[in-house]
């Protein structure tokens, strides 16, 4: 069945390079089982910030999954790919941009591997924008890599490097924050919060923060 799913998506992107990545993305990286788990019976928009060329939102589809998908991206040639690859979707949609200045959008926000970007003050500033963005009851589901001392912390930071001298990426990454960091501007809003590794098949240092919002102020 994933299989199948996988060789599907593949097949919305142009080029035998970028096919064989969206195979390889898909069928190793465990944040999209990860993520279709907590939002396949949720009619609540989806917000996916730093969506790349659109993975999470096909994924999403392919698994039926109907709620609005809304990505942002600063990359706008990343953007152009997600608009190609998802035309035939309906209720999915792209903008180059920041989605906490979206104006009127609010939904459970998706944020993958994004927090490295930014130094602690703005980081935390992003995620209590992130916090409001989330209705009652919706999640913040966040994946990024903790900095720490393992050697999957090693491995992650060659790749880091790696993705940024071929321009993969559009900025190098500039601090990786601590589990706390990533927690504190949800805890002081009453979300309830989860946080476990997420490394799958992988050697990176990645961990998964599920965020839920309570029910009311």
């Amino acid at each position: 069945m994933s299989d199948a799913i996988i060789a599907r998506i593949a097949q919305r992107y142009q080029g035998r390079w970028r096919q064989g990545y969206v195979r390889g993305k898909l069928g190793t990286d465990p944040i999209y089982a990860a993520g279709l788990d907590l939002l396949r019976d949720s009619p609540t928009p989806v917000l996916d910030v730093g969506c790349g060329v659109g993975l999470l939102a096909c994924w999403l589809r392919e698994h039926g999954c109907r709620m609005p998908v809304h990505g942002f991206d600063l990359d706008a040639k990343k953007i152009a790919e997600a608009q190609r690859a998802t035309a035939d979707y309906g209720g999915v949609t792209f903008a180059a941009g920041d989605a906490t200045e979206a104006a009127g959008q609010r939904g459970h926000v998706v944020v993958f591997d994004v927090l490295h970007f930014f130094a602690p003050a703005p980081r935390r500033a992003l995620l209590e924008r992130f916090a409001a963005l989330v209705p009652p009851g919706g999640f913040c589901i966040i994946r990024t890599t903790v900095g720490d001392r393992s050697w999957r912390f090693f491995v992650t930071r060659i790749e880091d490097w790696l993705l940024g001298a071929i321009r993969w990426m559009q900025s190098d990454a500039v601090h990786y924050p601590a589990i706390e960091e990533v927690c504190a501007p949800f805890r002081e809003r009453g979300f309830a919060c989860e946080v476990r590794p997420l490394w799958g098949r992988t050697p990176f240092n990645s961990y998964l923060f599920v965020f839920r919002a309570p029910l009311s102020g």
